[in-house]
């Protein structure tokens, strides 16, 4: 019967959702009588759903785990913490919870992987480790890094835990991971938990970059578990429960620069041979040849040169980049003490643990992805030239640098980026370092500026919405300084002022996830609100729109003080 059934179009599928599942079964009666009635029931309906759509349930799902075929690990299952030398993960199953529950779900993610949204426990549980089906094999990665400038020894997953690859149907595969689901071998003194401040900052900005275009990694699903976890949220022994949670990440990879840095400083050559050349095969098959070792080099480091303008662009603070939180596919990845860009300061660090010396700051994390570039090209000195690394790290500075002035040309909507423009893009650096106005307001208000506005006051009053303090006399001279400077250069573009502000549109987003948002949401949740959390997964998909502009605002005054919404720490 079901063969008889003619397919629906496309147009139709994509209005439906499986909360109309008896609709859909209409449509198809309607489109062929001869349909047996009992099939206008819910079950067939989702069934049939899911099979148009090619939908599967996570319960289902024949896992692939590549990784774990091809590279040595330690299968014995122990969670105890220790040192794993010659194995590059170990097997790690999730430790049940009370509960799990379902908070929210990415259906764009979800439709893009072919993952049917989980409607029954059984594909619930798998959300928060209750449930690990026959043919995952949960796992932890193996891995060091240098943390703050540091050689920090064995790391590892200490609180994600690998379920699989799932092969879409594109032939693309993904991991899926789960972050907060329990112990593993590389948990150290930690419980391998997460609280729901944590996890819901995990899942809204992954979710948020993706929509403003950066390069992340994803998450799908975000859960309870309905068990307290003891978290001291700045280390400073005022340690307290907070609700439990899970996210389940995604992404075609999670292999960081720490992975290979790893197996250099054991001097496991064989084990780094065998994994640069799957990670080339695997991820850059375009690369091949007796040079691929430096190739692969060179496109990592275009990457990430690449990733730090996209961050310099929105202006998000990572907070802690490690070389273990860097991605060997450029992706942003582990989000934790972050942070958004409010008023303009190259300074800004969002992490408590880097005050002293700032070391993550918002205007030095470019050299910080050279510097992490670096720490990689010495774990791959036993298989290639150090001449030749040397000289395809330090590419990194022109690359970044004709990137950014190109990504900059775009924000200030310039035609083209010649030499005179570096030198007033310079000037727009020096001169909002000085009056330090709302970053994302700034370029907003920018992209409006008349073209006939004179004098100080007329200049200081048009972006007078993005200001956190009234200019002194000096910065308002300044100031106008700029944007005269600017104006001029604008007369001379030779595109129509319409095209320019199109093109400032595409590249400044008008909304972005602050922390003060942020912490409003969670305290919402926790309180069993869900109002502002569930509206701000709507606002994260249109950053570049003016429909929520109930957010186009500076941050509160009470937000520049309050903890967890202007500092945080590594357990945000």
């Amino acid at each position: 019967m079901l063969g008889d059934v003619k397919p629906v179009p496309d147009y139709v599928l994509n209005g439906i959702s499986l909360l109309n599942l008896t609709n859909l079964a209409q449509i198809l009666l309607k489109r062929n009588q001869k349909a047996d009635k009992r099939f206008t029931e819910v079950p067939w309906s989702a069934t049939l759903y899911l099979k148009l759509n090619k939908m599967e349930q996570l319960s289902s799902k024949i896992y692939k785990k590549e990784f774990v075929d091809t590279f040595a690990g330690d299968d014995s299952g122990t969670l105890t913490p220790r040192q794993t030398p010659g194995v590059l993960y170990s097997k790690a199953k999730p430790t049940p919870v009370e509960k799990v529950t379902l908070l929210t779900w990415s259906d764009t993610l979800a439709n893009e992987l072919g993952i049917a949204k989980p409607t029954e426990q059984q594909d619930i549980d798998i959300l928060g480790g209750n449930r690990v089906t026959d043919s995952m094999y949960p796992y932890a990665a193996c891995y060091a890094g240098h943390q703050f400038g540091n050689w920090a020894g064995q790391l590892g997953d200490g609180r994600a835990i690998t379920l699989g690859e799932w092969e879409a149907a594109d032939g693309k595969t993904w991991e899926l991971q789960l972050k907060g689901a329990g112990l593993t071998p590389y948990s150290r003194r930690a419980d391998g938990r997460a609280v729901l401040r944590s996890s819901v900052r995990e899942y809204l900005m992954s979710e948020a970059m993706h929509y403003l275009g950066v390069p992340t990694t994803r998450a799908l699903s975000l859960v309870s578990t309905g068990e307290p976890v003891l978290r001291d949220m700045f280390y400073n022994g005022n340690a307290a429960y907070e609700p439990g949670a899970v996210v389940m990440r995604v992404a075609p990879s999670f292999l960081r620069f720490g992975n290979f840095e790893m197996l250099n400083a054991r001097k496991e050559h064989d084990n780094l041979r065998q994994l640069v050349d799957w990670t080339i095969s695997r991820y850059y098959p375009h690369i091949t040849g007796e040079d691929k070792v430096i190739d692969w080099f060179k496109e990592v480091v275009d990457r990430t040169a690449k990733l730090m303008v996209e961050w310099m662009r929105v202006g998000f603070v990572h907070g802690v980049m490690n070389t273990d939180n860097m991605s060997i596919l450029g992706l942003t990845i582990d989000y934790g003490p972050y942070s958004f860009v409010d008023n303009f300061d190259p300074n800004f660090t969002p992490n408590t643990t880097d005050l002293p010396g700032r070391r993550y700051a918002f205007g030095k994390q470019p050299s910080i992805g050279y510097w992490n570039l670096g720490a990689l090209a010495g774990a791959l000195l036993p298989l290639a030239d150090k001449d030749k690394l040397v000289e395809t790290l330090e590419s990194f500075k022109d690359v970044y640098w004709t990137e950014y002035y190109a990504m900059m040309g775009r924000k200030l909507g310039l035609d083209q980026v010649s030499q005179l423009d570096r030198d007033l893009i310079s000037q727009f650096e020096k001169t909002l370092t000085e009056i330090q106005p709302d970053m994302t307001i700034f370029f907003q208000l920018l992209i409006d500026l008349p073209l006939s506005v004179e004098g100080e006051e007329a200049v200081a009053d048009h972006f007078k919405q993005a200001l956190y303090d009234d200019l002194s006399a000096e910065q308002k001279t300044a100031f106008y300084t700029l944007i005269s400077n600017y104006l001029e250069r604008l007369n001379t573009n030779k595109i129509r002022r319409s095209d320019s502000q199109e093109m400032m549109r595409k590249a400044n987003p008008r909304f972005v996830l602050r922390n003060y948002l942020l912490h409003q949401a969670i305290e919402g949740l926790e309180k069993g609100d869900d109002v502002l959390f569930v509206k701000l997964q709507e606002a994260i998909k249109e950053p570049y729109s003016d429909k929520f502009d109930e957010f186009f605002q500076t941050r509160p005054e009470w937000a520049s003080q309050k903890a967890g919404c202007s500092m945080l720490s590594c357990s945000s």
